[in-house]
């Protein structure tokens, strides 16, 4: 079988996709990778589809071996890697031969790394996607001593670079307004865009507790929120005036407050601020957002050409051979015959 095997992975690793839309109703939400554009990174580096599942790493990797010969890319938070010792550029793509161990440590930046692999993993659909929802029940972690089932690749290129962006470093993430934003009253909105906040350590797939000093952030006094829908992005206001921000397997439906809603073209950057990490929040109008949205966009469909041919020193590819050095070589006399 065409397969990763998996000898030592971190906690809560989880095969993940674009997630499963339409569910809402059923009390599902979307789900899928935590950053999206991580997906789109890796499918571009491999030159496959978007919707290929990748192994999802939250802080760290672990130790994989392939059955066959595959292609594999790395992208998002990036981490240390080796491939039979010798180390591996991240956020590119690289061939994995049969046998070879993989090695992936610790996260140098941001929260999630991505372990993609060419054909991409071929886990069961439920519900239309292979995405791993916990807070639903849908599929579980990925355990050692598994063998991860991988697609068939009809394609052979490696040896892609994509050059990384700022999005784990935290910074400023814009917000637009909710159906509950005016139960701030202006000094409280004011405050909250003044101030600096440090993600929790504690946060998860689910949402992100965001921590600061001096007083909380509180609605009007006497109001009651009925439960609605609620969506990724979304901050909530708990009861001691706490900020949560809600990410990709949030509940579907909340009672809580929500002061703005994070725009999802700044939910990458959310999403891959490490613990301690500092964010601020914008307030932005509509037609800002969805001009952000736009470029995020335009941004996505330019990916695969953004693409460049990864340098690497001669001596650290254990392969090498089976590299295409030479494109569109000719005889020595070809231009005199030409001419």
């Amino acid at each position: 079988m065409r397969a990763l095997k998996v000898h030592r992975i971190a906690p809560g690793a989880t095969v993940q996709d674009g997630g499963r839309a339409g569910y809402m109703a059923f009390g599902v939400s979307r789900g899928g990778a935590a950053d999206r554009l991580a997906l789109v990174e890796g499918a571009a580096l491999l030159r496959q589809s978007p919707e290929c599942a990748a192994l999802e790493l939250p802080g760290s990797g672990g130790v994989f071996e392939a059955t066959e010969p595959m292609r594999i890319a790395l992208t998002g938070a990036p981490m240390r890697v080796t491939l039979d010792g010798a180390p591996l550029v991240w956020n590119a793509s690289h061939r994995m031969g049969a046998g070879m161990r993989l090695e992936i440590g610790g996260a140098t930046g941001g929260s999630y790394g991505y372990l993609h692999v060419g054909g991409g993993l071929d886990t069961p659909l439920l519900l239309g996607a292979r995405s791993a929802h916990l807070a639903a029940g849908i599929g579980a972690v990925v355990q050692a001593g598994e063998a991860l089932p991988v697609g068939p690749d009809a394609r052979d290129e490696v040896g892609l670079f994509l050059p990384q962006d700022s999005r784990f470093d935290g910074g400023v993430l814009r917000l637009v307004e909710s159906f509950q934003t005016g139960l701030f009253d202006a000094a409280t909105r004011t405050r909250f865009a003044q101030t600096v906040f440090t993600r929790d350590a504690r946060a998860n797939r689910m949402g992100m507790r965001l921590n600061s000093e001096g007083d909380g952030f509180s609605a009007s006094e006497g109001l009651n929120i009925l439960s609605e829908s609620i969506l990724p992005g979304d901050i909530q206001i708990t009861g001691d005036g706490t900020p949560y921000l809600l990410l990709n397997e949030s509940q579907t439906t909340g009672g809580y407050p929500r002061i703005g809603t994070v725009i999802p073209a700044d939910l990458p950057r959310a999403v891959q601020t490490g613990a301690g990490g500092q964010l601020r929040f914008e307030f932005v109008p509509r037609e800002e957002a969805l001009k952000a949205q736009q470029r995020m966009t335009d941004y996505i469909a330019q990916v695969p050409k953004l693409c460049m041919p990864l340098v690497r020193d001669p001596s650290q590819i254990r392969d090498l051979l089976s590299y295409q050095l030479i494109s569109g070589a000719t005889a020595g006399d070809a231009a005199e015959s030409e001419g």
